[in-house]
């Protein structure tokens, strides 16, 4: 042992090695031996069916008051007045009326829009006529036609440029023997080229004459080289080529040729200039002009034409190729749009289509209900039942919203609650309301919106409104200067899927939730949402009532580590099994 111990000593560099060694080791047959676990819960909810109600909160107090000012909502003449002070009035009587006469157009064009979108509706969902079928059928028909016609004519506009080759080089061959002709041959003086003689006929003493000749010659001399390569090269294209030969072919022909032709016509272009050049200086000298030179500029200018008419044929049978071609490709797409039409004709209404029709007749719908809405600004009603204390408006005056139309004195309970701008906006005269109270426990009290303020207060950089509301019921323990907190019913719809809003998560602009299939597995379900609050959410497709719904879920390691949160209320699922994969033990 001491020998062990004295080696460890004096070896302790090794040693260290060997722990290391057998410590990894250790690890890694543990980790095979007992592989660690995590167990994955699943806390899940139903979904039910009830009664869905949204709401926004306020608090404020008791009036010390009863007296409320009736203010006009809308700008506009006044046409009716029916109050004076001292009158008994009852709730919701008529107080004064205010020229509606853009509110009611304003409710015209909405059913006109809710009418037109119905019908279209209707039109969507009706099977396709015998006329819109037959139409369809004579479209794709036509349409067929239109890329056979064109394939026919591809096939002539073809024929037509192997033609304009052929006449070409019927053509060409006498011109470039002519050119050669005009610049190498001595038909005018016999001692000397005629290129030659034409550049004599200047004189070196007048600066820049000689030079110039000798330009015109060099040019017509190198064009004409390179129009001579190319109409060789091409002549025996042309001669390997048939009537039979490819389209490909048969177009490459065409646009060789073409180009050769213009090479011909710039050497023909060139040399004419230098023939006019010369003959215009021997005239100002007076000298007399051979025959020769007068055959040589008719000569050419014949050629001229015969090149320009040459050009303008292989053109238009270039771009009528082209032409042809471009017609196939559009009758194509014209095929491919014509039966996707035809067969949607035959399918009838898509869903899609469905849907967003329905989308907009609920659209119009809308702007209906509020154009009639707005229209019931016009009138101004009594909130409640009392007397009029002051008034001072007449038939014929113009008045602005939020002026006052006359005060009223109730014997109902008062309350005024205030709300920032985002919480006013869904507030509307009329709407219910629940009270609770800070001095009196256990009263809770009903209520309906009175008058909802129109011009806000501000209060540094923040803006709220007032919000008065009258009460149902007169309880001798409430009293003026109480505190109160208000709940103004938004919207409440009874018996309707809901939720809990956590369960739900959106993807690409799309709700959906979780559910647990058959093997434990969490599959995705798209849904829509409706209404909602703080808590629950309306489903309005989706799911069924009953099914369970994922609302969170917790993974616990084997060393009881836990992430994630609980909820009360819930079933849960608990997956377990080695950590990349296992057997799944379902548990309540």
């Amino acid at each position: 042992m001491k020998k062990f111990l004295y080696w460890i000593v004096r070896h302790k560099i090794y040693t260290l090695i060997i722990l290391i060694i057998f410590g990894v080791g250790g690890y890694f047959c543990w980790q095979k031996l007992f592989p660690s676990t995590t167990s994955v819960r699943y806390v899940t909810a139903k979904v039910e069916r009830g009664i869905l109600t949204t709401s926004v909160s306020g608090t404020g107090s008791i009036s010390v008051s009863n007296q409320i000012d009736i203010k006009a909502k809308v700008s506009g003449d006044l046409t009716y007045v029916g109050v004076k002070v001292g009158q008994d009035v009852q709730a919701g009587q008529l107080l004064a009326q205010l020229n509606a006469r853009d509110a009611l157009k304003a409710i015209r064009d909405a059913e006109d829009n809710l009418e037109t979108a119905k019908l279209t509706m209707e039109q969507l969902k009706e099977p396709a006529d015998t006329l819109t079928l037959l139409q369809s059928e004579n479209s794709l028909i036509s349409a067929q036609e239109s890329k056979n016609k064109a394939e026919d004519n591809l096939i002539k506009a073809y024929e037509d440029g192997f033609n304009a080759v052929a006449n070409t080089f019927l053509s060409l061959p006498s011109i470039i023997t002519g050119l050669d002709s005009f610049f190498f041959d001595n038909n005018i003086d016999i001692t000397k080229q005629n290129s030659e003689w034409y550049v004599l006929q200047t004189s070196p003493a007048i600066e820049g004459e000689r030079e110039k000749a000798e330009l015109y010659k060099n040019n017509v001399n190198n064009t004409l080289s390179v129009a001579r390569v190319a109409y060789t090269n091409n002549f025996d294209n042309y001669k390997a080529a048939s009537r039979y030969s490819s389209d490909e072919t048969i177009e490459a022909l065409i646009k060789e040729t073409y180009e050769t032709t213009k090479l011909v016509a710039d050497t023909i272009k060139i040399a004419s200039n230098f023939v006019d050049y010369v003959r215009d200086i021997m005239a100002d000298d007076g000298t007399t002009i051979p025959a020769g030179v007068t055959t040589h500029q008719s000569t050419l200018n014949s050629y001229t034409g015969t090149s320009n008419s040459l050009l303008s044929n292989l053109l238009s049978a270039k771009t009528t190729i082209q032409s042809n071609k471009d017609s196939i490709i559009s009758a194509e797409r014209s095929i491919v749009e014509k039966t996707e039409s035809l067969a949607k004709v035959q399918a009838g209404p898509d869903a899609l289509d469905v849907r967003s029709q329905n989308l907009k007749i609920k659209q119009c719908e809308n702007s209906l209900t509020e154009a009639k809405e707005q229209l019931s600004d016009y009138y101004v009603r009594a909130p409640f039942a009392g007397i009029i204390a002051t008034t001072d408006i007449t038939k014929g005056d113009e008045i602005s919203s939020g002026a006052i139309v006359a005060t009223l004195i109730t014997k109902q309970k008062i309350a005024t609650i205030t709300l920032n701008e985002v919480d006013i906006a869904k507030v509307k005269v009329g709407q219910r309301v629940i009270f609770t109270f800070d001095a009196i426990e256990d009263l809770t009290v009903t209520g309906e919106v009175a008058e909802v303020d129109v011009l806000g207060t501000a209060s540094q950089g923040v803006v709220s409104y007032d919000v008065i509301i009258a009460f149902d019921i007169q309880d001798e323990r409430v009293k003026s200067g109480m505190s109160i907190s208000a709940n103004i019913i938004l919207e409440s719809k009874p018996n309707v899927l809901m939720i809990t809003s956590s369960a739900i998560k959106t993807q690409g602009g799309a709700s959906y939730v979780e559910m647990l299939n058959e093997g434990g597995g969490v599959v995705q379900k798209t849904i829509t949402t409706g209404i909602s609050n703080d808590t629950m959410t309306e489903i309005l497709n989706g799911v069924n009532d009953g099914d369970e719904i994922v609302t969170q879920k917790i993974t616990i390691g084997n060393s009881g580590t836990v992430s994630g949160s609980s909820v009360t209320n819930s079933n849960s699922k608990l997956d377990s099994g080695p950590s990349g994969g296992g057997m799944m033990m379902m548990m309540r």
